[in-house]
């Protein structure tokens, strides 16, 4: 083999190894710019006989549609590691599907604390339901400042049930209110007092998103009802965690076309 062959050969095995690589990274940036940040309430008992934390089918039924479209997925909350659930029934195929799954158990027994929680590693964040949010996430500067961050990254912000309570707080950066004049819908008052539910949260969630200037829409109780508008994306009960899911993945599919 001549000298010039011999470098030439070397020349383009360099070449295919730097080729390589780059192929590997537009990947991984295309991953990470699909991720979605879900947010699970840390909160132990809501009364001292009722488990606070989240509603375990808010949880599974979205992620069945991430599945679906394989679209990754963190889990964080406000303390980090494992939080409380409740709802849980492994007769639900989303939530059989979900705990079957040692990935995605991994990942609720070691969810991220929120103050260690990168935003600009995410594309969505969706805020679960369960009675918990009513107590942690309403004055969680971590999860606030998270969500500002993400909206302001042309990320999408979702919110299903009572998770809509960690919206009422979030300022953007000039100042102004993330859902005044949005709208919104979340678990209704008239739900509330369906389950007697009224005499145990802290506020009414409802009048308290009206009160901070949402436009709040709603179907009739325990009815599916999901409302878009723009990157804010929110759902009413657990009865709407599937729709709910099926829009936030058709928003980011909308983004990246």
């Amino acid at each position: 083999m001549s000298l010039f062959n011999h470098v030439a050969g070397i020349c383009v095995a360099i070449a295919t190894l730097v080729a390589l690589p780059a192929t590997s990274f537009a990947q991984t940036a295309e991953t990470a710019k699909k991720k979605i940040l879900i947010v699970v309430s840390s909160l132990d008992k809501k009364t001292p006989e009722l488990v606070g934390g989240y509603w375990f089918p808010e949880l599974t039924h979205p992620v069945e549609v991430f599945d679906e479209a394989g679209i990754d997925f963190d889990i964080a909350s406000p303390k980090g590691g494992l939080s409380p659930f409740d709802g849980f029934d492994l007769k639900d195929p989303a939530t059989l599907a979900f705990w079957t799954n040692p990935d995605h158990r991994n990942k609720i027994a070691n969810s991220i604390k929120l103050s260690e929680v990168d935003a600009s590693q995410y594309a969505a964040v969706q805020l679960v339901g369960g009675h918990g949010p009513m107590w942690d996430f309403v004055n969680d500067t971590d999860l606030q400042d998270i969500i500002r961050k993400i909206y302001e990254g042309n990320g999408i912000v979702s919110a299903v049930c009572h998770g809509p309570a960690g919206l009422l707080n979030v300022k953007l950066s000039n100042g102004e209110s993330l859902i005044k004049g949005r709208q919104l819908t979340g678990f209704t008052a008239e739900e509330e007092v369906s389950r007697q539910y009224d005499k145990i949260v802290p506020f009414e969630l409802e009048g308290a998103l009206k009160n901070a200037g949402a436009i709040f829409e709603e179907a009739p109780i325990f009815e599916n009802k999901v409302v878009v508008d723009g990157r804010l994306i929110t759902g009413q009960n657990p009865a709407s965690a599937r729709a709910f899911g099926e829009a936030i993945v058709k928003a980011l599919e909308t983004k990246t076309q």
